[in-house]
């Protein structure tokens, strides 16, 4: 008497089980990485194009350019005068001065997240953000936009070398999760 069975036994089906799940956690940590990742570079190009749009304003207001320098983290008040010049609305005329604080009060606005708000809450811009702008008599600008990034990996200033090391290290609060974006430019 033959007696032959076909089929799975209950525990090559457990180990097939434990060998899917182990699987299944792996693809989910790896979408969760991906996910970190994909937002800390989101956020850098975020801060790239502040500093590029900062650099822009003070370009188009070159009597101002040293009183652009200073330090900026969402404190600024709104000036007497908005300079935007809106589609089919009366046109504005800004004196220099007034150009300089409503660009400064517009860039601050934007990097803290203004254009984009849930619930009251500024969403839209860089997570807890300073920008830092030093300015020389000879024309030489250098602009820094530190944020808090999402991981703990280190603090985004601690390679800084050069003329501007010490400015960009004293931009922000000091944490293993500062992020940091710096560009030196010559506006003349």
């Amino acid at each position: 008497m033959k007696n032959e069975v076909k089929g799975f036994s209950l525990i090559e089906v457990l180990v097939s089980l434990v060998i899917l799940v182990i699987g299944l956690i792996g693809i989910f940590n790896l979408h969760i990485v991906s996910k970190r990742s994909s937002f800390e570079s989101f956020q850098q190009t975020q801060a790239s194009y502040y500093v590029n749009d900062i650099i822009n304003r003070m370009k188009l207001n070159r009597t101002q350019l040293i009183n652009y320098s200073g330090t900026f983290s969402g404190a600024l008040s709104a000036p007497s005068t908005s300079c935007d010049v809106a589609a089919g609305a009366a046109a504005v005329v800004c004196s220099n001065v007034e150009t300089r604080l409503w660009d400064l009060y517009q860039w601050e606005q934007l990097f803290g997240g203004s254009s984009e708000r849930i619930s009251g809450r500024d969403v839209g811009g860089l997570d807890t953000p300073t920008a830092c702008i030093q300015i020389q008599a000879t024309g030489e600008v250098l602009v820094v936009m530190t944020w808090r990034g999402i991981r703990n990996l280190s603090d985004g200033t601690e390679n800084a070398t050069g003329d501007g090391a010490a400015f960009i290290k004293s931009c922000g609060t000091a944490s293993d999760r500062r992020r940091a974006y710096s560009i030196n430019t010559v506006i003349i």
